[in-house]
């Protein structure tokens, strides 16, 4: 009788180890995280509706005061009040000669003095240091302007504020989802939460998608931005602004965009640096700084070509900077063009960078990694 050897049971087979995701997959899901966790706070949607609030109505409030104002005051002379006769919107004086209402003008009883004058026309508006707008246009024929005491800029109240808008949006949009990044990329690293997330995606594809879905939201909140501005121009009847402003804000819009990316990157790497929410500010205060840097240059030098031009080619500023120039027609039709490619080019070198620091600094907790071993690996 013999004996039967038993069949050998083989090892057993292993599970099939689940596909990563690709570089895009992987990038849009740590993106729709980003997206969710943002929608689902109520502060953020409070904080929106605030902000959209309070546009809609400092343009309706500033559109009815604007139209509750005083009329233009104008001096005319014999030879020239039948042109401003019947002239809807003007408050007419009535002067004895031309030194008269050039007196008017001085001492500011009235804005501008319609005089005769050797031209087409045969008149010409007499203004004390600056070309009065309001008038001319209520004009159906703009005549030529003669200024007593010419000053700087035709257009310096308005440039202001527009500037001031633009720096403020660039400002806030900046600041605050930039910030948000530092503060997820750090509670993170904090909780250990970023080695489970690693262990599915690449630091690459983690901290692209914080930027995309930040990027989103931001754009998302300047669109909201838009529409309610349009919204309110178009309620205070000043449609006309809007087709002025219409240009320079489609330039802001595509030059925020690769504004606001390198920034995000720039917020992500250096956050990276750190384990503690306590280091979030002084890590990334070199950050907010350039930032802030050409919100203040917008306020005090304004009116100075030389800084505005600069600005304009300067990629942190180039947002701000380029599309005020447009506005006031001082930037050449190649002029945005080259500073669009400047910007892109910086963009994707700060990318790069920011990506190598941000995958070499994920998994060292404790202490604050210096920026030289980051970037060196």
């Amino acid at each position: 009788m013999s004996a039967t050897t038993p069949p050998r049971l083989g090892r057993p087979a292993r599970p099939p180890r689940p596909a990563l995701p690709g570089l895009v997959k992987g990038t849009w899901l740590v993106a729709e995280r980003e997206l969710a966790m943002r929608l689902r706070s109520k502060s953020f949607l409070i904080s929106t509706a605030i902000l959209l609030l309070a546009i809609l109505a400092s343009i309706i409030v500033g559109g009815i005061l604007s139209s509750t104002s005083s009329a233009p005051k104008v001096a005319a002379v014999a030879g020239t009040a039948s042109v401003v006769d019947g002239v809807q919107g003007l408050e007419v004086t009535e002067a004895a000669s031309t030194d008269e209402a050039e007196a008017l003008v001085r001492d500011g009883t009235v804005d501008a003095a319609v005089l005769p004058a050797e031209t087409e026309l045969g008149y010409e508006l007499v203004a004390l240091d600056e070309a009065p707008g309001t008038i001319v246009s209520l004009l159906s024929v703009a005549p030529p302007v003669q200024l007593l005491e010419p000053g700087d800029s035709d257009d310096g109240f308005l440039s202001y504020i527009i500037g001031i808008a633009f720096g403020v949006v660039f400002f806030m949009s900046a600041v605050t989802f930039g910030s948000t990044i530092a503060q997820s990329v750090v509670e993170e690293k904090q909780t250990r939460v970023v080695e489970i997330l690693l262990s599915t995606i690449s630091a690459r594809e983690l901290m692209a998608g914080k930027v995309v879905g930040n990027s989103i939201l931001a754009f998302g909140q300047i669109a909201l931005i838009a529409a309610m501005s349009v919204l309110g121009l178009s309620i205070t009847g000043q449609s006309a602004l809007l087709g002025l402003l219409g240009p320079a804000i489609a330039w802001f819009i595509v030059f925020f965009v690769f504004g606001f990316v390198l920034i995000a990157a720039l917020y992500a790497a250096t956050a990276a640096l750190v384990s503690r929410q306590e280091e979030v500010a002084s890590v990334t205060s070199p950050v907010t700084t350039l930032v802030m840097i050409p919100y203040f240059l917008v306020i005090f030098f304004n009116s100075n070509e030389t800084i505005m031009a600069i600005m304009s080619y300067v990629p942190f500023s180039a947002p701000i900077g380029m599309p005020l120039r447009l506005f006031l027609g001082d930037a050449a039709w190649w002029e945005p063009l080259v500073s669009l490619a400047v910007l892109v080019a910086t963009t994707l070198l700060i990318i790069g960078i920011g990506s190598r620091i941000y995958s070499n600094s994920l998994l060292r907790t404790g202490a604050r990694v210096k920026l030289r071993d980051a970037l060196k690996g």
